[in-house]
């Protein structure tokens, strides 16, 4: 049982390596490695709510009410109510 072990971990060691001297053979060619940065997009789930969330705010709802009124998680109305600039006081 140990032999399978160890060709196995001597297999995975080979697969590694190959892999890393492919990758620094790219990047010495000059590709660009990794997943292309993505374009934030203008329109976003709570687009268009902005006057409703307002009023929920105005009337002391909590962002977690308010995400549970809209259907969406709370961190989102708590990052969209941030990007609108909106401070509730």
């Amino acid at each position: 049982m140990a032999t399978f072990g160890l060709s196995a971990e001597i297999e995975r060691n080979l697969i590694s390596q190959r892999t890393k001297e492919a990758l620094a053979r790219k990047k010495a060619e000059g590709v660009v490695l990794g997943r292309p940065k993505g374009s934030k997009s203008k329109v976003k789930k709570l687009t268009d709510k902005e006057a409703e969330i307002k009023t929920l705010l105005d009337k002391k709802v909590s962002k977690s009410a308010i995400a549970r009124i809209l259907g969406v998680h709370r961190l989102t109305v708590a990052q969209f109510v941030k990007e609108i600039s909106y401070v509730h006081s």
